[in-house]
C-alpha cells in the first residue's frame, strides 16, 4: 500500500493570509514620565538580520506588527537621550509583547540596555494561548512505542502538555491520529495554520500522518484557546498556529535516531513453551525514526551573498518499522488431502452415522459423494460415496488444485493450540508488518525590504507499508493481509 500527500504552501502578502506573525508594541517616555513623540524604533531578528522600522506617534506610542516569530532586539533612539537597547525578546505567532521604553538623557552616542524578561502577563488582548517551543517539542516523548502502526514523531502530541485540552492517540491501520478537545470544545473542531495558511483538512483533523510535517520542521507550535482576534473566525474549538523553521544567518544542521528494538524490550514471563527458544518471549519490533536537518543563508561564492536576504531550511525524515505479528492458528489441507484422501475427516468425527439412503446404506458425517454417480430411485435421487472417501487425483478442478498448491505445509511456531499433526488447527506463521515513511520539507525565504517577505514552504509525506490487516501468515497471493 503506498499513501503519498503533497503540501505547498507560499504567500507573498500578509493580506492574504491569517497572521502567522506577532507584534512589539509599547510606550516612549522620558525620565519625568512624559511621552516622548516621534522617536525611531527598530526592531532587528537577531537570526536573520531583518530590520523592521516605525516611529512613535504624538502619545508616545509604536507597534511593529507582522514580524516573523523569532528572537529580537529593539532599539530606540531619540535626539537628546541615550540609545535604549532591549535584546532577547522572543515573537511568537499570533501574540503581541509589550516593550516600554523608558529613556535617559544622555548623548546619541551612549547606550542603555535593559535585559529583563518581556511581562509574562498578557495587557495587550484578551486571548488565552499557549506556546510549545522547538526545544520543549524536542524533549517530549512524542514517539509512540507500544503498538505496531504507532510512528512518525506526531507534533499533536504536544497539546497533551497544554491546560484544558483533552488528547487521546488513535490508529487506523498503519496510519495514526489524534482526538484533541479544547475547553470542551466540540472534538477535532480546530483550525490548523501553517505559515498563516489553513492546513487543516490536510492535517485531516483525526488521522493526519498520511499528511503530517516533519516535527523537527517545525519551530513553534500555538494553540490559542479563546477570545482570539477575528480573523480565525472560521476556527472551531481552538487556533492551532504552526511556524515551520527557516534558515538563519549562521549555517546550522542536526542529526537524529529515534529507535526501538525487541532486545531492549523486556521479556514477558512465564510465555515460553517446552521445546520453543526462549526468544519466542519477545516479539520482533524493530523502529527506526531518524533525519537531518540543515539551514542558513544562500550563498553563491563571488555571485551572492544571501546573508540578511535569501535563506533556506531543509528537513529530512524517515521512519521504518518491522514488526513480526503472530496470526490466529488456521488450518491447511494435510498431506492426505492434498492426495483427495478425506479418510480421516470421518475417523475423527467417529465414524458417525447420522441416517440412511433411500437404498438403506448408512450415511456416515463426512462422507464425500461423486457427483458423476447420481440417479433416480424410486423418484429419489442417490448418489455413492466415493470409496474410502478418497477423490481421484485426476478429477480434481485444475483451478482448485493450483490454488491448493499455493497453500502452505501444515506447521506450527508456537505451542498449542496449534497442532501440525492435526487436521484442523495445524496452521500458524509470522506475519511481517513493514512500513518505510518519508517526510521531506524544504522552505525557503526572501526579505525584501522592512515591510515584505515572500516565504516558500513544500512537504511531502510518502508512506509505503505492507499492513497486518487480516494477518494469517499466509504467503502471496493467497494472503488476505494487505
Amino acid at each position: 500500500m503506498r499513501t503519498l500527500a503533497v503540501c505547498f504552501l507560499t504567500a507573498a502578502l500578509g493580506l492574504f493570509a491569517q497572521s502567522d506573525r506577532g507584534t512589539i508594541t509599547g510606550t516612549v517616555s522620558d525620565p519625568a514620565g512624559a511621552v516622548v513623540a516621534a522617536a525611531a524604533v527598530e526592531a532587528r531578528n537577531t537570526e536573520t538580520g531583518g530590520v523592521y522600522q516605525t516611529s512613535a506617534s504624538t502619545t508616545g506610542n509604536y507597534t511593529l506588527a507582522e514580524l516573523p516569530a523569532g528572537t529580537y532586539e529593539v532599539t530606540v533612539t531619540v535626539a537628546g537621550f541615550k540609545k535604549y537597547i532591549r535584546p532577547g525578546l522572543t515573537v511568537q505567532a499570533a501574540q503581541t509583547i509589550r516593550v516600554d521604553a523608558a529613556m535617559e538623557v544622555g548623548s546619541a552616542t551612549e547606550s542603555v540596555t535593559v535585559n529583563e524578561e518581556a511581562p509574562l502577563l498578557k495587557t495587550e488582548s484578551g486571548e488565552l494561548s499557549q506556546t510549545v517551543a522547538t526545544q520543549t517539542m524536542d524533549a517530549l516523548p512524542v514517539l509512540y512505542v507500544g503498538g505496531t502502526a504507532y510512528g512518525v514523531r506526531d507534533p499533536y502530541s504536544i497539546v497533551a502538555v497544554l491546560p484544558g485540552t483533552y488528547f487521546a492517540p488513535v490508529s487506523v491501520g498503519f496510519i495514526t491520529g489524534t482526538t484533541v478537545r479544547v475547553n470542551g470544545g466540540v472534538t477535532n473542531s480546530e483550525t490548523v495554520l501553517f505559515d498563516g495558511l489553513d492546513g487543516s483538512n490536510l492535517m485531516g483533523q483525526v488521522i493526519h500522518q498520511e499528511m503530517q510535517p516533519s516535527m523537527d520542521s517545525v519551530q513553534e507550535w500555538t494553540v490559542q484557546a479563546s477570545n482570539y482576534s477575528a480573523e480565525f473566525g472560521q476556527a472551531g474549538s481552538s487556533v492551532m498556529n504552526v511556524t515551520m523553521k527557516s534558515g538563519t544567518n549562521q549555517l546550522h544542521g542536526s542529526a537524529y535516531d529515534y529507535f526501538q528494538d525487541e532486545f531492549l524490550n523486556s521479556a514477558q514471563p512465564f510465555t515460553a513453551e517446552p521445546g520453543y527458544p526462549n526468544e519466542h518471549q519477545r516479539s520482533q519490533i524493530r523502529k527506526n525514526d531518524f533525519g537531518f536537518t540543515l539551514g542558513g543563508p544562500i550563498r553563491i561564492p563571488k555571485i551572492y551573498d544571501g546573508r540578511n536576504r535569501t535563506f533556506f531550511f531543509f528537513n529530512w525524515e524517515q521512519y521504518l518499522n518491522t514488526t513480526v505479528v503472530l496470526p490466529a492458528v488456521l488450518s491447511v489441507p494435510t498431506g492426505a488431502y492434498r492426495q483427495g484422501n478425506f479418510s480421516a475427516a470421518i475417523a475423527a468425527a467417529g465414524n458417525k452415522n447420522v441416517g440412511t439412503d433411500p437404498l438403506g446404506r448408512a450415511i456416515v458425517a463426512y462422507s464425500i459423494y461423486d457427483p458423476a454417480t447420481v440417479r433416480s430411485v424410486n423418484g429419489q435421487s442417490v448418489t455413492d460415496p466415493f470409496p474410502n472417501n478418497t477423490i481421484p487425483v485426476s478429477r480434481f478442478d485444475p483451478v482448485s488444485a493450483k490454488i491448493q498448491s499455493l497453500m502452505p505445509q501444515p506447521t506450527c511456531i508456537a505451542g498449542p493450540p496449534c497442532n501440525p499433526a492435526g487436521a484442523v488447527g495445524n496452521y500458524q506463521n509470522t506475519e511481517p508488518f513493514n512500513r518505510d515513511t518519508r517526510i521531506p520539507s524544504l522552505k525557503f525565504d526572501q526579505l525584501i525590504g522592512t515591510k515584505d517577505k515572500i516565504s516558500f514552504f513544500w512537504n511531502a509525506t510518502r508512506t509505503f507499508s505492507a499492513t497486518y490487516y487480516g494477518a494469517d501468515g499466509f504467503p502471496e497471493p493467497i494472503s488476505d493481509s494487505f
